[in-house]
């Protein structure tokens, strides 16, 4: 009976002690907010390749839940595909409610994990407030870089900004990695090996710079982890998934950019080399107003847009844009002509003894086609009579 009655007011006790506890932190935080970052696993198209982070605010007051998106964009917005071209398409910050922000997630097959963030009721207004006074209009738009602001970076400097003492994030990759490698990682997984190749052509030697800690962190699953390993003034009080999908696996191509782009050079250089009448001329045209139109674009890229990591391309010691012009005169006997395609082959050839050496990492599949450069221009350099 004493035994009984030990055990009694033991329990009595330690569930005073509890609502005593659960008292005093509703007393301290009358905010009834719960600010979480949300984390989506990567998608199958290139647009979702990387993930997607999110806020979601839930608000046991007014009983809301909401997720503020950064990474939403408008198609209709006139001349969509000039502006996205060039840097200049404006992304905003959009809200919607967490049931129909999963529900997509879900249709799609993709993961949405949550980590709920420890803050103080201050904190937790603070954010509150900040997501507020960045939905009005005139603070909603910024100007995307998939790089350095974009829909994960702009959540990490809000609770960055709005935390005190702000979490520690620790570099989560090798110290040495490059913009460059961390996409690749995700183009290889995803088997874009096309998209790749595009995204090698188009990103110049800046993309080659090796990444700080907190630049590592412009993708969403790398944030995620910073904040699960943050070493100091951890701020993830609770970690969960709402959703536990099987993700798809993504389809490699039929045919990898490296056996078609050698085909084609191969054709072109038999194509050539056999002087067929008319048809060895034009094919030397195709070859050079190709060549020169892609440098054109990569020159464009350059200095017509605001994309930061387009600048400095080596691949136009290759692309040259003056190959549209030498195009039309493939077949002159002119001196300069010859000369022209001495220096192009010399370069060229020069090139791709270095490829692999470079500051700026080049693409394996593009080496076939400067090594078609190097064959038909010496040949140009010696003689037109193909």
């Amino acid at each position: 009976m004493q035994g009984r009655f030990t055990r009694w007011i033991l329990n009595a006790c330690l569930t005073t002690v509890l609502l005593l506890g659960n008292v005093n932190a509703y007393t301290q935080d009358k905010s009834g907010l719960r600010i979480s970052l949300l984390t989506c696993s990567p998608g199958e198209d290139l647009y979702a390749l990387f993930g997607h982070t999110a806020i979601r605010v839930t608000d046991s007051v007014s009983l809301t839940d909401i997720v503020y998106n950064y990474g939403t964009f408008n198609f209709s917005d006139p001349n969509f595909y000039i502006k996205f071209a060039r840097g200049k398409l404006l992304y905003y910050l959009s809200t919607e409610h967490f049931n129909d922000f999963a529900a997509g997630y879900y249709y799609e097959g993709r993961n949405i994990r949550e980590q709920v963030i420890d803050a103080t009721e201050s904190e937790k207004l603070e954010i509150y407030q900040a997501l507020r006074d960045n939905l009005l209009e005139e603070n909603r738009y910024y100007h995307y870089d998939f790089f350095l602001d974009n829909c994960t970076t702009r959540p990490r400097d809000l609770l960055l900004k709005h935390l005190h003492p702000a979490p520690v994030l620790p570099a989560v990759m090798d110290t040495l990695t490059t913009f460059r490698e961390a996409i690749h990682l995700y183009l290889n997984r995803g088997k874009q090996y096309w998209s790749k190749l595009g995204i090698d052509i188009l990103l110049g030697a800046r993309t080659d710079a090796v990444m700080q800690p907190m630049q590592q962190l412009f993708l969403p699953d790398n944030l995620m982890t910073a904040m699960d390993k943050s070493t100091a003034n951890n701020r993830v009080l609770l970690t969960s998934s709402p959703y536990v999908l099987q993700e798809k696996k993504n389809r490699a191509p039929m045919i990898s950019p490296l056996v078609a782009i050698g085909f084609v050079s191969l054709l072109f250089a038999f194509i050539t080399s056999r002087k067929i009448k008319g048809l060895a001329s034009w094919t030397d045209r195709l070859i050079f107003f190709i060549t020169g139109l892609l440098g054109v674009i990569l020159v464009l890229m350059w200095v017509a847009t605001d994309h930061t990591m387009t600048k400095n391309n080596y691949n136009l010691v290759w692309a040259l844009p003056t190959h549209l012009f030498i195009s039309l005169w493939v077949n002159s006997d002119a001196r300069w002509v010859r000369r022209y395609f001495l220096i192009t082959a010399i370069v060229t050839g020069l090139l791709a003894l270095v490829w692999f050496i470079l500051p700026q990492q080049m693409n394996p599949a593009l080496l076939p086609w400067v090594l078609l450069l190097v064959y038909r221009s010496s040949a140009k350099s010696i003689s037109h009579a193909g």
